[in-house]
């Protein structure tokens, strides 16, 4: 007997309307405007009232044709992978390192993680920044004590340096989230695929790359994405680490070169031109990690 053809309904198109609206305006706005404002000849006498002219390329082709964009976009790209890489590999260490854990031992181990992961940002900075103090930083009185000639150090005056410690902040930052996503990737693998490998002669290593790592392969794709974005977009740190007194011409990441170009250089058409380099950026960097993800699911 044929079934009866259900009955088209608007609810849930009225129900889904209003959030979908109010998700496009929120996010489709900024972008909108950061599209026009790359358009305009935007600087402080328009913040005064002036109205904007219209300019077509010509923020871009300034933007472009700026040497010290390709470095800033270099660095930023280098700084990103290795921050990523770093946190990755220590985030996954120590997620398989919880899952062999007792119960009380994983469980400080999760509040230590929780507690570096819920910090605020200026707050773990300003303990950052007295860490690595170059007159009474710990580092340098404990590298001191160890023999080393580190009296005085200035760790924000080399870029080398400055970047080692910025590293250090923002893979201490990010690892909690990778620990406790992974972790939590790790105890949905079936123990008894695990078991079954196990008893054919597997050897650790092999159990772990051929059914641990597939089975949370989906958790790891979305992981290295969000980590590359994130490691991206990194400002606050970089931007703190400049103002307790590193230099900043060779030290800027993307973010803080559009700070630099709007902000303190009130040319805000430029710097909205930079944030919709840095954008597309994004998205090409993305697109491998979205494009497997993608296959993925198809399989």
């Amino acid at each position: 007997m044929p079934r009866p053809a259900a009955r088209r309904t608007s609810l849930p198109l009225g129900l889904v309307l209003p959030a979908a609206t109010l998700l496009a305006l929120a996010l489709g706005y900024p972008l909108v405007r950061q599209v026009v404002l790359s358009l305009q000849e935007f600087g402080l006498a328009q913040q005064f009232g002036r109205p904007p002219a219209w300019n077509g390329l010509d923020n871009y082709v300034d933007l472009l044709t700026d040497s010290q964009l390709w470095v800033v976009v270099l660095r930023t790209i280098a700084f990103c992978f290795v921050n990523a890489g770093l946190t990755f590999a220590i985030g996954l260490g120590l997620a398989l390192l919880m899952a062999r854990m007792s119960r009380p031992v994983r469980i400080l181990a999760q509040c230590g993680l929780l507690l570096a992961w819920a910090m605020p940002v200026v707050a773990a900075m300003t303990v950052w920044q007295f860490l690595f103090d170059t007159e009474y930083g710990v580092v340098n009185w404990l590298l001191t004590k160890a023999g080393g000639d580190f009296e005085g150090h200035g760790w924000l005056l080399d870029p080398w340096s400055f970047f080692l410690v910025a590293t250090i902040i923002v893979v201490w930052m990010s690892v909690p989230f990778v620990v406790f996503t992974l972790y939590a990737a790790l105890t949905q693998v079936p123990e008894d695929v695990v078991e079954a490998a196990e008893i054919d002669g597997a050897t650790p290593w092999q159990r772990f790359v051929h059914v641990v790592l597939p089975a949370i392969r989906p958790v790891l794709l979305v992981v290295v994405l969000l980590q590359v974005i994130w490691d991206l977009r990194v400002f606050t740190q970089i931007y703190t680490l400049q103002k307790a007194g590193g230099v900043s011409t060779d030290t800027n990441l993307l973010g803080t070169y559009i700070y630099t170009l709007g902000i303190k250089g009130g040319d805000f058409g430029t710097a909205a031109a930079a944030a919709m380099f840095m954008l597309v950026l994004t998205v090409v960097l993305t697109a491998p990690y979205v494009r497997l993800m993608i296959k993925q699911e198809d399989d």
